[in-house]
């Protein structure tokens, strides 16, 4: 439970559906920010604060220190049944090798260095999602951009590129698809996201923020989301002719 937060809350006497009228979002979203670990979206943060007269730093501190906003997502993910991911600046999480996160993870300034090794084992740890019994299918979306960007340099991008071709898209329930430079101006310019089909045909969006990440229930969201998926999926490359892309960028990184 995040105390601060509902200690504010009583103070001013407001209650989920008091504070989900002011802000314009669902009452269950605001009763989800209750809990310990979900954190809004920057724009709410900043309202929320205001209307309890608070500091955002003091509701939701420093996700630098505490990672915790992600484990929310990380059960939804478990139970998926389908993930939709666009990436127009990285490999997806789920499809990273652990040499590739390292060098996400300690650029990006997102976690304490010293806590990068643990975040690169809970990323490789949730790739077994993929090659479980009853696995979730996963079709990722992937700027060509991505693929191009030296991240960790030659030899990490040229593994990298390798694992996708060799090992991830092996998988009967992955599917891999490249937006080439060619298509220009799209909706993928806008951020990642990911898409969770879960059981009972819910939806559920997770945003990619320069901060941390935001999980997304609400359905005229979620809706918004999906629009930009078949928008970024319609310009993207078919399943075979991308691999044979990302095959011949492997070869480029020598």
């Amino acid at each position: 439970m995040n105390e601060v937060l509902r200690t504010a809350m009583s103070r001013t006497g407001e209650t989920c559906e008091s504070l989900a009228g002011k802000i314009g979002v669902d009452p269950k979203t605001v009763s989800r920010w209750l809990s310990r670990g979900r954190v809004p979206h920057p724009r709410n943060r900043a309202a929320v604060a205001t209307i309890l007269s608070e500091d955002p730093a003091q509701l939701w501190p420093d996700r630098r220190r505490d990672a915790t906003w992600f484990r929310p997502w990380r059960e939804i993910e478990a139970e998926a049944l389908a993930l939709r991911s666009f990436q127009p600046l990285v490999i997806p999480g789920l499809l990273q090798t652990p040499e590739y996160a390292r060098v996400v993870l300690t650029e990006a300034g997102l976690v304490r260095r010293s806590d990068v090794p643990n975040h690169v084992n809970g990323r490789m740890a949730r790739r077994a999602i993929l090659a479980r019994e009853e696995p979730p299918s996963l079709t990722a979306v992937v700027d060509e951009f991505a693929l191009r960007r030296p991240v960790g340099g030659a030899a990490v991008m040229r593994a990298q590129l390798n694992y996708l071709v060799n090992t991830a898209a092996a998988l009967p329930n992955v599917r891999i698809h490249v937006v080439p430079t060619a298509a220009g101006a799209y909706a993928g310019l806008n951020g990642a996201f990911v898409l969770a089909d879960l059981p009972g045909s819910r939806v559920m969006a997770y945003l990619d923020t320069p901060l941390a990440g935001e999980v997304v229930d609400d359905s005229d969201r979620v809706t918004d989301v999906l629009h930009a998926w078949e928008s970024c999926r319609g310009e993207a490359l078919p399943h075979r002719q991308s691999i044979e892309l990302i095959r011949e960028l492997a070869e480029a990184w020598n």
